[in-house]
């Protein structure tokens, strides 16, 4: 993790962690990062639906001005209509003004490159070096030109209009309810998915700049009763930036992404779409989704939790589609960025044509108990378990013992850290007990070191 950028951009409370002092320096940071070579630089400039938007925008603007880039403000479309027009507009880069699933006190900035791609390491630690170590590069100087800020009026419509030609589905006959968690596919998954046959009941639409992801993808009760209550076929549910996609079946039972993964991962290998025949995972997907690929005969790679991590393996082994089991699934040869949308016309079409109820095309894996626990731990401690006998002699010993039928995940994460336990197994007492025991150890052993 950067001392500015984690691994999904740059993410804190609106306008106390994430300044407007900040937002110009990035503003000025990227201009000269993405300046073109014949001097013309322009960055598109899009955000979800959160009061402090207007403002971080303003903030971003002034920097990339003030540097003499272009801005055109694609306005509250999903993170990946922006991704998807950088390179369609033929921009040097894009910022999105967004804090995916969290609340509306929270906002960040994702950056991407003029591929439509999320910016890479080494380019987002460039920026860090210009605003944290070298600021005088990027302090303002007098230009014979400043840049201008254009506005795109039909970023919304064009979006719509490439995804359904992205995509041939026919979901006519499908009775879905979407919640769009009161994010930026309160623009658009209306008009996509009617257009494409579907007979849509609509939740989380009214966005009002504050009530951003108070339902969808992370709060999806309401939309499992609804479904349910109303005899649906099935529910969908999106993030407030149109990034992450999970489903709900008839019953009103959870649809993560393991199984969206799955299922449409096995009706892209039944019609020949599904590149290499591989699938890419990262370690929070279940072992269910791991043991489903190889009963199919699909191989599988693995990457780290988080978009450019994901992105950059799948271009590396050229698979067609890959995720996590938050619903954050790319498909590299439709869209450069995680699309909610475009995931959930996969699984719709792969539901449609498997004649199966949503209830039905979930069975397609088994999913293998999970405990998953974290032990907060100081600073002064980090990595310093990895290289603890005890610690280290334990996670193997428990490898061992769970074989092929489990796996023991233990990772350090978080600003302030966390030794992350995960272990997975066929007998949930058998690992809850491993799991207890680790953090038992782990928090013995560091208050010994």
């Amino acid at each position: 993790m950067g001392r500015i950028f984690g691994k999904n951009g740059i993410r804190g409370l609106a306008v106390t962690e994430i300044t407007c002092e900040l937002a110009i320096q990035i503003g000025r940071a990227v201009a000269k990062l993405m300046a073109a070579s014949n001097g013309s630089t322009k960055i598109l400039i899009a955000r979800d639906i959160r009061h402090s938007a207007d403002t971080i925008e303003a903030a971003v603007c002034a920097g990339l001005c003030s540097a003499g880039a272009d801005v055109e403000l694609l306005g509250e479309v999903p993170t990946a209509a922006l991704a998807w027009q950088i390179k369609n507009r033929e921009a040097q880069g894009g910022i999105m003004i967004t804090a995916s699933h969290v609340g509306a006190e929270f906002n960040g900035i994702k950056l991407f490159s003029s591929y439509g791609y999320r910016l890479r390491d080494d380019r987002e630690e460039e920026i860090e070096r210009l605003i944290l170590d070298t600021p005088d590069e990027i302090e303002p100087v007098q230009l014979k030109r400043y840049g201008s800020i254009s506005r795109c009026e039909n970023a919304v419509d064009e979006y719509i209009e490439h995804i359904l030609e992205a995509v041939s589905a026919d979901l006519s006959g499908l009775k879905i309810a979407i919640d769009c968690a009161n994010g930026c596919a309160s623009h658009t998954a209306e008009q996509i998915f009617t257009k494409l046959g579907a007979e849509v009941s609509m939740l989380g639409n009214t966005p009002d700049g504050t009530n951003i992801n108070t339902s969808g993808s992370t709060r999806i009760d309401t939309l499992m009763e609804y479904v349910a209550e109303n005899k649906l076929d099935c529910g969908i549910a999106f993030d407030g930036g149109g990034e992450r996609c999970l489903a709900v079946d008839e019953n009103g039972c959870l649809v993560d992404g393991d199984v969206i993964i799955a299922a449409c991962a096995g009706y892209m290998q039944e019609q020949g779409t599904l590149h290499n025949n591989s699938i890419l995972v990262t370690h929070a997907n279940n072992m269910g989704l791991i043991r489903f690929a190889k009963e199919r005969g699909i191989g599988t790679a693995a990457a780290p939790t988080g978009e450019r991590a994901m992105m950059r393996r799948m271009l590396e082994c050229d698979f067609s589609i890959g995720g996590d089991p938050s619903g954050h699934i790319l498909f590299p040869y439709d869209m450069p960025s995680a699309d909610g949308q475009l995931t959930a016309i996969k699984l719709l079409e792969a539901m449609k044509s498997s004649e199966k109820k949503m209830s039905e095309l979930a069975e397609i894996i088994e999913k293998c108990p999970q405990v998953m626990l974290n032990v907060p731990i100081e600073k002064r401690y980090r990595e310093v378990w990895k290289n603890n006998r005890t610690i280290t002699s334990m996670i193997d010993e428990f490898e061992s013992m769970l074989g092929d039928e489990g796996r023991v995940i233990v990772r350090e994460t978080g600003a302030e850290p966390v030794i992350r336990i995960r272990i997975e197994g066929r007998d949930f007492s058998a690992i809850n007990t491993m799991a207890l025991q680790l953090v038992d150890t782990i928090r013995e052993q560091l208050s010994e070191e």
